[in-house]
């Protein structure tokens, strides 16, 4: 059994290669081999959106705060709100952030394929953003 205390690992900030504006990334967990599922709590202040990319084996999102955006390429922007769970499928093209004028914190949780969990895509631009 292993337990992870709240602190025990450093948040991190966002890179900017793959999010625009402010972004806090604190890891909770990254298993390693056999199992490849990791998992982390990202929050995104108002504007704060991730760059365009895919999963191997797809994304599962579960919003715990505030309102967000998220949009699958070719599809809708969509209101993401507290206990909403969102899934992407194994390489959809999409985004999620928080909205304009709200932070929005979720869960992360995807699962790596021959070690890689994310490919990361050209950022979102503003107009993409705004709809």
């Amino acid at each position: 059994m292993e337990i992870k205390r709240p602190g025990s690992q450093p948040s991190t900030k966002g890179p900017a290669d793959w999010f625009t504006g402010t972004v806090r990334i604190d890891p909770l967990f990254d298993r390693s081999d056999p199992a490849r599922v990791s998992g982390a709590s990202v929050t995104f202040e108002p504007g704060a959106r991730t760059a365009w990319h895919t999963h191997p084996l797809g994304q599962t999102l579960i919003v715990t705060a505030g309102c967000g955006r998220a949009q699958r390429e070719g599809g809708p922007i969509e209101e993401i709100r507290p206990g909403d769970v969102i899934w992407f499928p194994p390489g959809e093209k999409h985004w999620h952030g928080a909205s304009p004028t709200t932070a929005m914190t979720h869960t992360a949780i995807q699962e790596k394929l021959d070690g890689k969990a994310v490919e990361w895509m050209e950022k979102v631009t503003d107009e993409q953003y705004r709809g």
